[in-house]
């Protein structure tokens, strides 16, 4: 039987890692955030449209954390660390904190979407900062846009006027 020889350095280059660490990181913060602050609009959530809205945001949580293990795990692929430890994320962050307590469901909607805006911004900053960066980085940053901007409609769509 003969022995493969596996390469001992990272096929990658160190300053393409170092730019991908910082924009998906900044994209893990926010999404980690919104999970976060969404479970917690999730459980306090009342009025009109309760059950829609209640299982709404209990999917963009699920979302937010599928998409923050894929943005975090390409930084890992890449050979650096990420910190998403609840300090760090609520230091970091620029959502603005929700109301406490239980919530009127156009209010609560309202604040989801703010903080839906934060993540898209820093996601939309990733796309375009990735772009002649690092392709396959760039390439999940729009799943990620993709996926956020169709919840942000779904949840839209319980105060659109029109």
């Amino acid at each position: 039987m003969t022995q493969q020889a596996v390469r001992v350095q990272p096929s990658f280059d160190a300053n393409v890692a170092t730019a991908v660490s910082q924009l998906l990181g900044t994209v893990v913060t926010e999404l980690t955030a919104l999970q976060i602050n969404g479970k917690q609009a999730h459980w306090h959530v009342r009025g009109k449209n309760f059950l829609a809205v209640h299982e709404l945001f209990d999917a963009l949580v699920d979302h937010a954390h599928e998409w923050t293990d894929l943005a975090a795990e390409r930084v890992v692929a890449l050979g650096l660390p990420v910190d998403a430890r609840l300090q760090t994320v609520a230091a970091q962050t620029q959502s603005a904190k929700l109301t406490a307590g239980f919530v009127p469901a156009d209010q609560i909607i309202r604040e989801v979407l703010a903080q839906i805006d934060v993540a898209l911004a820093a996601v939309t900053r990733a796309v375009t900062g990735l772009g002649e960066i690092d392709p396959a980085s760039q390439d999940v940053s729009i799943e990620i846009q993709r996926g956020l901007e169709k919840d942000r409609w779904f949840i839209y769509a319980h105060i659109a006027e029109a």
